[in-house]
């Protein structure tokens, strides 16, 4: 048998040197990310408690940690969860949906 994934939308933002510099862009989604406490659902720095601003984000996931390399896409899916995908992935799974 042969299946076809159903169509989702989620909201996305990609992550780079300059974003994570200067968080001004940040979706309200992954505002309240940083904010949460280290775990499921949560965003922080890589060197923590010890950042400089420069350095990479990690994500916890329902499969636990992962590191966000520079040009990855966070991802907040249906349910609110968080997840990373590289950008050559996204770009060939995710088509942009106009706002209407």
């Amino acid at each position: 048998m042969k299946y076809r994934q159903r169509p989702v939308i989620i909201e996305a933002f990609q992550m780079t040197k300059e974003r994570r510099r200067d968080n001004s862009e940040w979706p309200n989604w992954l505002h309240q990310a940083w904010n949460k406490d280290h775990g499921e659902g949560a965003v922080w720095c890589e060197d923590f408690p010890n950042s400089n601003g420069k350095d990479r984000l990690v994500i916890g996931t329902l499969e636990g940690v992962y590191i966000v390399s520079w040009n990855d896409w966070i991802i907040r899916g249906v349910k609110g969860e968080l997840y990373a995908v590289k950008n050559d992935i996204f770009l060939q799974t995710y088509d942009k949906v106009i706002d209407e």
